[in-house]
C-alpha cells in the first residue's frame, strides 16, 4: 500500500489537474486570439490532446511580446516620442488638412493609426534585384563616416553576404558605430550563422528573440521580418530583399532565384526608419541610445511616413491602414504581393472597390515557393474574380516583391506581405509615399508585368477537379498558421 498511494496520487491529480489546463489555455485562446478560426484551432488542439495541446499553445500560440514590449518600450513609443520631442519632426511634418482633397483621406488614416506625421522633403528610387540593390547598399556603407544600423530577416553567408561582412567590418575599423539585427530564426537559413561571423569581426549584432531551451522562449511564429539599412541617419534602404546571392538574377542557372524591389530612401523619413531600428535594438538589447535631433536635409518632394507594425501593438496597423486605403480609392488599387492570404475585411473592400468601379488589379507568383499558401490562396480568388477583381500570375522565377499602390499618387512599399504571419506575427516596416512622379513609374513598372503575366479566369477555377478544391479549400482553412 505504500508504493501505490504515491502513484495513485499522481494518477489522481493528473486526471483533476489536466483537464483544467486544458480548459485554462482553451480558455485563454478564446480570449486572446483575433482570427476566429486561429481560435477554434487552438481549442480544439488543447481540448483533444490534453497533455501536448497545452504545451503546443505555451510555446507557440501565446503572445508574451506585448507585454514585454510594455515594459521595455515604454520610452520610445511613436506616440510618445513625438509628443514629448516635437522638434524632431516639427520642421518636415505635412498636415494632412493641407493635402489635396484626394490625398487627405488616406492620410489620415495613417494620422490616426501610427501617431507618427507626415514629412516632406523626401526621394524615393526603386531598385531592382540583387544586380542594383547590393551595389547601391555597399556603396553606402563604404562611404559611412558616422554610424551603420541594419536589420534582416536573413543574412546568408555566401558571396553576397561575406561581400556585406567585409564592407561591414571595414566600417568598424574606421570608427563607424555599426550595428547589425538579425532576426534570431532567419539567421538558421545559412551556416556558419553571419551573425557569427560579424562578431569576429568587430561587428556589434544582435539577434531577434533567439529561441532558447533554457530559460525556455520559442517564439518561432513572432518574428522580425523588417529589412533597413540606415547610413549615417541620412539615407535609407528598406524593401522586400534579404542578403544573399538567391537575389541575383542574372544567373539563370539559380534555381532558387527570386525577383524584388528594394527602395533606397533620402530626406526626413530616414529618421523614422532610424526609430524603428533604435526601438528593435533596445528591445534585443536593453541598451538606450543617445538619438540624434537634426533632420536629415530635404532631398526631394516626396511626402512618406514609416508604419511599423507587430505583435506588440494594440491594433493590427498595416491592416487598418490597408483596408482604409482601400476603401478610400477613386479609380485604382494594384496590389503586387507573393503571399496573399489577407483578412476578410480586406477580401471585402476589394470586392467593394471593384463594385463601385475601380479597377483592382492583383499580381501573384504562378509558382510559389510555398505551395500550400498558393493553394490556400486559390480558394479565395473565386470570390473577387466573381466581383470583378483582375488577377494575374507572373511567371517564374519566384517573385517576392511587395507593392501597393491607390489611385495616381499613393504608394506602400516596404516587408510586409499581405498574409496572417506578416499582418498579425510578424514585425514589418512598410512606408507609405505621397508622390505623383514616384506612383507613375512604379505603376508602369506593374503594367509591364501585367503583360507578362497571365489573367487568371473563373473558367478556370471553375474547371479545377474536386480534388483540387478540397485541397485549396483544406489549405485555406489551415491559413492562419501559415
Amino acid at each position: 500500500m505504500t508504493h501505490e498511494l504515491p502513484a495513485n496520487l499522481l494518477q489522481w491529480v493528473l486526471i483533476i489537474v489536466t483537464p483544467l489546463v486544458s480548459f485554462y489555455t482553451a480558455g485563454h485562446a478564446l480570449l486572446y486570439k483575433r482570427d476566429p478560426r486561429a481560435a477554434l484551432g487552438w481549442i480544439a488542439v488543447c481540448l483533444m490532446f490534453p497533455l501536448a495541446g497545452p504545451l503546443l499553445y505555451l510555446f507557440f500560440g501565446v503572445n508574451r511580446v506585448r507585454t514585454r514590449a510594455r515594459k521595455l518600450r515604454r520610452l520610445t513609443l511613436p506616440l510618445q516620442f513625438y509628443d514629448e520631442r516635437p522638434e524632431v519632426v516639427t520642421s518636415a511634418e505635412v498636415s494632412s488638412l493641407a493635402l489635396p482633397p484626394d490625398f487627405a483621406p488616406l492620410a489620415r488614416i495613417g494620422d490616426s493609426v501610427t501617431a507618427k506625421p507626415l514629412v516632406g522633403g523626401n526621394h524615393i528610387e526603386a531598385l531592382h534585384n540583387g544586380e542594383e540593390v547590393y551595389p547601391a547598399m555597399l556603396e553606402a556603407i563604404e562611404n559611412a563616416r558616422r554610424s551603420l544600423y541594419l536589420t534582416t530577416y536573413i543574412f546568408e553567408t555566401n558571396r553576397t553576404g561575406l561581400r556585406f561582412v567585409e564592407a561591414l567590418a571595414a566600417a568598424v575599423k574606421r570608427g563607424v558605430d555599426v550595428r547589425v539585427l538579425i532576426d534570431g530564426i532567419g539567421e538558421f537559413y545559412s551556416f556558419p550563422p553571419a551573425g557569427r561571423i560579424l562578431r569576429k569581426r568587430g561587428v556589434q549584432v544582435a539577434r531577434f528573440m533567439p529561441p532558447k531551451l533554457l530559460p525556455p522562449t520559442l517564439h518561432i511564429n513572432l518574428r522580425n521580418h523588417r529589412k533597413i539599412l540606415i547610413a549615417d541617419g541620412a539615407l535609407g534602404f528598406t524593401g522586400g530583399m534579404n542578403i544573399g546571392d538567391r537575389h541575383l538574377t542574372a544567373d539563370g542557372s539559380r534555381a532558387n532565384r527570386v525577383v524584388d524591389i528594394h527602395f533606397r530612401l533620402a530626406g526626413p523619413i530616414v529618421q523614422q526608419m532610424a526609430l524603428t531600428f533604435l526601438d528593435d535594438w533596445r528591445f534585443c538589447t536593453g541598451q538606450e541610445t543617445a538619438f540624434e535631433t537634426m533632420l536629415p536635409p530635404d532631398a526631394g518632394d516626396g511626402i512618406c511616413r514609416v508604419i511599423d507594425d507587430g505583435p506588440n501593438e494594440e491594433m493590427d496597423k498595416l491592416s487598418m491602414i490597408l483596408v482604409g486605403a482601400v476603401s478610400a480609392a477613386g479609380s485604382r488599387v494594384a496590389i503586387v504581393t507573393p503571399y496573399f492570404l489577407p483578412p476578410r475585411e480586406m477580401i471585402a473592400a476589394l470586392q467593394s472597390a471593384a463594385l463601385r468601379g475601380v479597377e483592382v488589379m492583383l499580381i501573384l507568383p504562378a509558382k510559389n515557393n510555398l505551395p500550400f499558401v498558393h493553394w490556400a490562396t486559390r480558394n479565395l480568388l473565386w470570390e473577387l474574380l466573381q466581383r470583378g477583381v483582375r488577377v494575374y500570375y507572373q511567371p517564374p522565377p519566384f517573385v517576392h516583391t511587395k507593392l501597393f499602390l491607390v489611385d495616381h499618387a499613393y504608394v506602400q512599399v516596404g516587408s510586409a506581405n499581405l498574409d496572417p504571419r506578416s499582418l498579425r506575427l510578424n514585425f514589418e516596416l512598410n512606408v507609405e509615399v505621397l508622390d505623383e512622379a514616384f506612383a507613375r513609374r512604379l505603376l508602369a513598372h506593374v503594367e509591364q508585368i501585367r503583360r507578362t503575366s497571365h489573367e487568371l479566369t473563373l473558367a478556370e477555377l471553375d474547371n479545377r477537379s474536386l480534388a483540387l478544391r478540397l485541397r485549396d479549400a483544406l489549405a485555406w482553412l489551415f491559413s492562419p498558421y501559415m
